[in-house]
């Protein structure tokens, strides 16, 4: 979660009121927020994957109560509730059906049975889908009509807003930017999670940038991440980022190459979609905005970018971090379930 995040008490609220659910592999975030997206409770609790998704459900929906009571709320003050759940999915049927990381949740109708625990309207959407939705609504995508957002971490999530409309897609995989394909070679990449040959999530996600990393790391015994990994650490991208800002070139490099990978993909991604801008999010920022490393990884994006883009697009997309941290799942579910209630 941003270090800024406030919470708003629940008398200076502007109603109607929401609350979102951000489902995560290790822990499920849940807030309450007002017709602003400011939050005015916010909790989090361990998902328990082994446990199954029903077990689950009952204890988002106890959560959600005890925000209500422990602040002296009406639960009629809220009006719906945002899901934000890992893919696959079929977002129509309100079904979560086989996501990776989740094998105890498969083909569970998550959609309706929190709705039955909650007594409340559930708008369900796909987890990084719901944190580009919340950048769009109060994040760094608020002044601007569609975005794209791509969120790194395990995987690479993504997000698309057009117009106020999120793609979904027909087979509710619309916005999987992780999956398009960045190197067509015949022996490309492997991606560590679906095992699709060149995709992005081959080239730029954590587990991918580490595995980059290990297969050249024998012959940079100069680094001071191979001292480090020598010493018994295990290899990351946090170290990468730490070692690229105390100067070591060869932590720099994997950082840098790795934002000219996301480069290629944000311009293919920009000439499909034209949006204005696109949001970087999720853990491996390599420090995002903070740092020099940081800095400098966005820059190779927008490097990249502007050496291959088109024209007009070239010159009026802005590409930047996200502003909302960990929290744009859950306020962008609960921005979801406002969004259906005015339509």
């Amino acid at each position: 979660m941003p270090a800024t995040r406030s919470i708003i008490e629940f008398n200076n609220a502007e109603e109607p009121l929401f609350a979102g659910v951000d489902v995560g592999g290790t822990n499920t975030k849940i807030g309450i927020v007002d017709n602003q997206g400011r939050t005015l409770a916010f909790t989090t609790l361990p998902t328990e994957e082994e446990k199954g998704a029903e077990d689950a459900v009952q204890r988002m929906a106890l959560a959600v109560r005890r925000l209500t009571e422990e602040h002296g709320v009406d639960q009629d003050s809220i009006q719906a509730i945002g899901l934000g759940t890992p893919g696959s999915m079929d977002i129509e049927q309100g079904m979560i059906v086989e996501p990776p990381n989740m094998p105890h949740w498969r083909n569970f109708p998550i959609r309706d049975r929190l709705s039955l625990a909650c007594g409340k309207p559930v708008r369900f959407a796909n987890d990084a889908n719901a944190a580009a939705y919340g950048e769009f609504w109060i994040g760094s995508g608020k002044s601007h009509s569609s975005l794209i957002m791509l969120t790194l971490g395990t995987g690479v999530g993504g997000g698309v807003v057009v117009h106020g409309q999120l793609i979904d897609g027909v087979n509710s995989f619309g916005s999987e930017c992780g999956h398009m394909i960045v190197d067509s070679r015949p022996d490309a990449r492997l991606c560590v999670w679906g095992g699709g040959r060149g995709e992005l999530e081959a080239y730029a996600s954590a587990p991918a940038v580490v595995a980059r990393t290990q297969e050249v790391l024998s012959d940079n015994r100069a680094s001071s991440v191979h001292n480090r990994v020598g010493q018994g650490e295990t290899l990351s991208t946090r170290m990468l980022a730490e070692e690229a800002e105390n100067g070591d070139a060869f932590a720099t490099e994997i950082v840098l190459e790795t934002g000219r990978y996301l480069g290629v993909a944000v311009t293919t991604l920009v000439h499909i979609i034209d949006p204005g801008v696109v949001i970087l999010g999720g853990a491996m920022n390599f420090g995002g905005s903070e740092t020099d490393t940081g800095r400098r990884f966005l820059a190779a994006i927008r490097s990249e970018f502007q050496s291959r883009a088109y024209g007009i697009v070239r010159d009026k997309t802005t590409i930047k971090f996200a502003a909302l941290g960990g929290d744009a799942g859950y306020i962008g579910a609960a921005g979801i379930a406002r969004a259906a209630r005015a339509g």
